[in-house]
């Protein structure tokens, strides 16, 4: 268990590095909401950005992108609507995932789809 904590917690690093690159300023990471979370909270071009980070082992039989299901995207509604309200945010807002893998190579495989739909 520990171990798919660690690379949990590598993935979601390594995606906030990227983002960094990309021009994104981090507003959050690991925002609580009850016992739900949001991965990073993060700014660019006046738009909040909600990102949803998920890792998985090299040649992993799953893609990251199918653990994003319907009831994550249910919560992260939910979690996103409280942050809106609590916070008063008055931007654009858009949700994104960022999947993370690790290669035999050492660097890491990062696909980001932006503006993904969250019902």
């Amino acid at each position: 268990m520990a171990s798919h904590n660690e690379l949990g917690k590598w993935g979601e690093e390594t995606a906030t590095i990227y983002l960094r690159q990309k021009g994104y300023t981090i507003l959050e990471r690991d925002w609580k909401s009850g016992h739900r979370d949001i991965d990073i909270i993060a700014t660019i071009n006046n738009t909040i950005v909600f990102v949803e980070v998920k890792t998985r082992k090299f040649n992993s039989l799953t893609s990251p992108i199918e653990a994003v299901n319907y009831q994550k995207l249910k919560n992260l509604k939910r979690s996103i609507n409280h942050y809106v309200k609590s916070k008063r945010i008055d931007l654009e807002i858009r949700f994104d995932v960022i999947t993370v893998s690790p290669t035999p190579s050492g660097k890491p495989e990062i696909e980001h789809i932006e503006d993904f739909p969250i019902m």
